[in-house]
């Protein structure tokens, strides 16, 4: 996993560490991971080659700060009539990036408003966005979510084909990127996005605190 405080790679390999490695067993989650298959650190096509354009991680943080609005919006549902119960879901955020960079979908967790077991903010914003182009295959695409996904959005990102993943804040106790699984840097997957973690993880993290509070 590419962390946006700090790259290493194995000496001698050919790829970034990666946590599936045997001997890599005592490695904390959270290592910079090879995402498309023999590719080795940051392309031309991020954005670092030219000094004069946006980075990788100024467009990261922008789009996360992006994804906390949608996290703390919530859905738009009209405004509230007399007698409506208040329905708080976790407040977790989510939005799928086009490969220009156009914002395609947004996503935020509904599972208390809809009583459905897989509205997590992740899942939604990946609907919607395929919804939006008229297919399933997200390629070229990235999700920026404020929190590590967990095992069924890790999933359906990687049947999803999206191509980078971005969250904040990791998540100890359910978190499939590196925190308790790592389902996204699963070598005996065909398709392993590149992941970024801990992207703005104070701000994100604060807005789960003050929650739970």
């Amino acid at each position: 996993m590419r962390s946006e405080r700090s790259e290493s790679v194995v000496p001698g390999a050919a790829e970034p560490a990666d946590a599936t490695d045997p001997a890599l067993e005592t490695v904390r989650p959270g290592q910079p991971t090879p995402g498309r298959l023999g590719r080795v650190g940051p392309g031309a096509d991020e954005g670092l080659a030219d000094p004069g354009s946006v980075g990788r991680r100024q467009r990261h943080e922008l789009w996360m700060r992006r994804a906390l609005e949608v996290a703390v919006t919530g859905p738009d549902s009209g405004p509230a009539e007399d007698g409506d119960a208040v329905v708080e879901d976790v407040p977790v955020g989510a939005v799928v990036y086009g490969p220009d960079g156009a914002e395609l979908a947004i996503g935020r967790n509904e599972r208390e408003l809809t009583g459905d077991p897989t509205a997590h903010a992740e899942v939604l914003a990946l609907r919607r966005a395929a919804e939006r182009l008229g297919r399933w295959r997200l390629e070229g695409c990235t999700l920026v979510v404020t929190l590590e996904p967990c095992t069924m959005c890790a999933g359906a990102i990687s049947l999803a084909r999206i191509s980078t993943v971005v969250f904040g804040a990791w998540e100890p106790k359910t978190g499939a990127v590196g925190s308790l699984w790592d389902v996204l840097r699963d070598r005996r997957l065909t398709h392993r996005p590149e992941v970024y973690g801990g992207v703005l993880e104070p701000e994100s993290a604060a807005l789960l605190r003050a929650f739970f509070r």
